[in-house]
This record gives C-alpha cells, sequence and structure tokens, in this order.
C-alpha cells in the first residue's frame, strides 16, 4: 500500500479512477474518512468504500464492473412463479438497521468475516438518514427474511449488499427494486463485482472507461455540489420523498418482466 495516496480525513481527494491497481484489482486511495460528504463523493466519480476488521479504509474503482440497467433485467420463469405465489411481502425503507445488520451477519461460502464493519454501519445508517441509503426488505409472517440496500444518487441505485434467509427472498426484493427504478426512468444499476447470482438478472461485465461513461450520463446532472447542504433538513426531506412514492403491489413486481 506504500505506492498507494493516502486521503486527507478533512478534504479526502481521489485520485484519477485509471491509477487504480490491477492487483487487487482496482484498489484507489486509503484513508479519509467515512463521513456523508466523503461516501457520495466517491460515489459520483464510481468510487466506493471496501475493507475489512483492523485495516484502514480502502477506495476501489474495479475494472471490468458489473452493471445492469434496469429496463434490461432478466427474471427467470421460476422467479415470476415465485411471484405469483406472493409468499413475500415487499417493503421500501421500513427496516433499513435490520437490512444492514443481517447483510453483515449472514455467512457467505466465499467471504471470511464481513466488510460491513461497525464504522461501515454507522456511516450507511447516517447515509440513510440523510434520504441517500435505501433498503428493500421481504418479509414472511411479519419476520424479516431478505432483502438489500444501496445508495440512490440522480437515475443511479449503487448496490451494496443483498442477504436472504428464505429461498427466493432477496431475488423477489431486488427484482421489485428494479422494476420501480425503470418506472422512475433509472438507466444503472451499479452491481460492483462480478457475481453469478446478478449475472442470473442479466447484469454484464464493462470496462472502467464505459462504466463511468455510462454513471456521468446517469447521474442526469447531479452534482457532487449538491451534497453541500446535507445538514439542512428541507434538503435531505427531498432525497427521501420519491421513495416515500413506491408504487409496486405488496407482494412485489408480479408478472411484469419477460422471459
Amino acid at each position: 500500500m506504500s505506492d498507494l495516496i493516502w486521503l486527507d480525513e478533512a478534504d479526502p481527494q481521489f485520485p484519477d479512477t485509471n491509477t487504480a491497481l490491477d492487483d487487487p484489482n482496482g484498489l484507489l486511495a486509503v484513508g479519509g474518512a467515512l463521513t456523508v460528504k466523503s461516501i457520495l463523493k466517491a460515489y459520483t466519480k464510481g468510487i466506493f468504500p471496501w475493507f475489512s476488521e483492523n485495516q484502514p479504509i480502502l477506495w476501489w474503482s474495479p475494472s471490468p464492473r458489473m452493471i445492469l440497467d434496469p429496463s434490461d433485467i432478466h427474471c427467470s420463469r421460476s422467479l415470476r412463479k415465485l411471484s405469483r405465489k406472493k409468499l413475500f411481502t415487499i417493503t421500501v425503507d421500513t427496516a433499513f438497521e435490520e437490512v444492514i445488520d443481517h447483510c453483515a451477519d449472514i455467512e457467505r461460502p466465499d467471504q471470511e468475516g464481513t466488510w460491513i464493519t461497525e464504522d461501515m454501519r454507522e456511516a450507511y445508517v447516517a447515509l440513510y438518514n440523510k434520504g441517500y441509503a435505501h433498503s428493500i426488505e421481504a418479509w414472511q409472517d411479519s419476520h424479516l427474511v431478505g432483502g438489500l440496500y444501496g445508495i440512490a444518487l440522480g437515475g443511479v441505485f449503487f448496490g451494496e449488499s443483498m442477504f436472504s434467509l428464505v429461498s427466493g427472498a432477496s431475488k423477489m426484493a431486488f427484482a421489485t427494486l428494479a422494476q420501480q427504478l425503470k418506472a422512475w426512468q433509472f438507466t444503472l444499476i451499479d452491481c460492483q463485482i462480478h457475481t453469478p447470482y446478478l449475472e442470473s438478472f442479466g447484469a454484464r461485465e464493462v470496462e472502467r472507461s464505459q462504466f463511468e461513461e455510462r454513471l456521468s450520463s446517469a447521474l442526469n446532472g447531479f452534482q457532487f455540489s449538491e451534497c453541500e447542504n446535507i445538514q439542512n433538513d428541507e434538503h435531505s426531506f427531498s432525497k427521501k420523498s420519491r421513495w416515500g412514492a413506491w408504487t409496486q403491489t405488496e407482494y412485489g413486481f408480479g408478472d411484469q418482466f419477460s422471459s
């Protein structure tokens, strides 16, 4: 890490993403702080924090990048059949902290421990309280059994993590989110890195330059300067207002996607 740029906590200046390492893929900078402003500034540049306990804050811009256009999502026949059974109730922004805690606690076969440290949890809860981070929840018999969370800026949803305690729960949450994002004319879901799970929904990998072009367009003119007044309650409310107008049905997306 000695060759990486260490960011100033008070005023992090992220380096050009083309300077990111090839190994490990996308590691760009170290340090800084997990403030709301720092994280939003990073996301507008296609950079995200990702590190484990006892590591410094690590900032990444991998190439290739996994992305999905909400209009291109593929929902399998089995998922559409599952949706018609109405096994899950899908909600938005009703249990953000529970969702992030489940994402942190769930065991994953390809991962030791969790990257959702207490500092990361506090940072994303702060983003939720300011109206930038959102959660989609799947419930069964009044129990939270699946969900995901991420950040919304302009016409981009930056997916962070998901969990499922019951088969199909996170898939229903994600598919419902994609349908709502499509209705709101979002044009990009940033999936960060490749997984077979996301690929099954139609997500694909693109080079960093192509991702950044798509990101710039999908931000719909959103500028980091819009974050300068994040302490203002009226500003925060405006970021939450659209998500309060969630229009999906109680049981999820239904049979609205083609195979």
